[in-house]
């Protein structure tokens, strides 16, 4: 297949600028948001991801809901595309944090039903928020580097064990709202000022530490990247490496520049994006939320250090 002869669609999860969706011709269908779970607004739409962080600041004790995109909302994506016999690829959030994919599937056989040839895979990306972006942004980039849809499909699922996201947040209390403890129970949450750090792997959170200093638990999320690129021996070129931030862009361009002098002369500031976590997460981790998201990049010599850590 050549260029853009197949539709790349992503869940709202991926939080990435809708300029840059836009860009890449990466369709996006939005998850919704609540303040007081009777009225929910499709984020980027009709609620803004900014907005959303303010409401969370000027409320702290108001704890956001987040709702998926519905059958109807990926069928209506869908079935414009099946008509003009557009194939399709569509990337949704893990499945152990939402059942958007399940959403999809759905419409799917409500799209095969009127056009029993439409192409439209559904796949799990087993990763979340700017991390989906990036893993996003490489189904795009082959796609328009003329790789066929198959083969686009295969290398998605090769790479996507490879994603991992460090990041710390500024408390526990949205977690435990939200509903996504889980794992980190044992982290002595309830200690005041812990700071807990949290990876991210296989579509699961897991905890890897705790600091007692928003400075220090920033530096900690620096030395589980650095630890994951030592142990997959990574070369920049062969990965895709973000900062997801919540509320403060500022902390996050000085939270940059720190690890940019971390990681040495190889790393450079067009290396490393900044994205806004969206609220899908956000309502999980409250504003305060900093860390990366990195990928191996579909093209690169090898796979990943996921093997040699099974």
């Amino acid at each position: 297949m050549n260029k853009a002869a197949y539709q790349i669609v992503s869940d709202g999860s991926l939080d990435l600028p809708s300029e840059l969706t836009a860009e890449k011709n990466i369709m996006v269908v939005p998850f919704y948001v609540s303040f007081d779970e009777v009225n929910y607004k499709k984020e980027m739409e009709e609620i803004g991801v900014r907005e959303f962080y303010q409401q969370m600041v000027d409320n702290p004790k108001v704890y956001p809901k987040s709702s998926m995109p519905s059958v109807q909302d990926y069928a209506d994506v869908f079935m414009p595309l099946a008509e003009e016999n557009i194939p399709v690829i569509c990337i949704c959030i893990t499945t152990k944090f939402s059942g958007s994919m399940q959403s999809a599937l759905n419409a799917r056989e409500l799209v095969l039903e009127t056009y029993p040839k439409a192409q439209i895979t559904v796949l799990d990306a087993t990763v979340n928020t700017v991390l989906q972006g990036l893993f996003v942004l490489e189904a795009a980039r082959m796609r328009d580097a003329g790789m066929g849809y198959e083969e686009t499909i295969q290398r998605l699922e090769e790479i996507k064990g490879t994603g991992r996201i460090f990041f710390t947040i500024g408390d526990m209390e949205y977690l435990k709202h939200g509903g996504r403890i889980g794992k980190l129970t044992g982290v002595a949450a309830s200690v005041l000022g812990i700071r807990p750090l949290i990876t991210l792997k296989e579509g699961e959170i897991f905890p890897s530490g705790i600091a007692r200093s928003r400075k220090k638990s920033m530096e900690k999320v620096i030395e589980l990247l650095k630890q994951y690129l030592q142990e997959c021996q990574a070369d920049r070129k062969e990965y895709r490496l973000c900062i997801g931030y919540g509320y403060d862009y500022e902390e996050a361009c000085a939270f940059r520049e720190h690890a940019l002098e971390e990681l040495g002369e190889a790393w450079h500031t067009e290396d490393i994006p900044i994205y806004q976590i969206g609220a899908t997460i956000g309502v999980h981790t409250g504003p305060y939320s900093i860390g990366f998201g990195i990928i191996k990049r579909a093209f690169a010599k090898h796979i990943s250090c996921a093997d040699a850590e099974r």
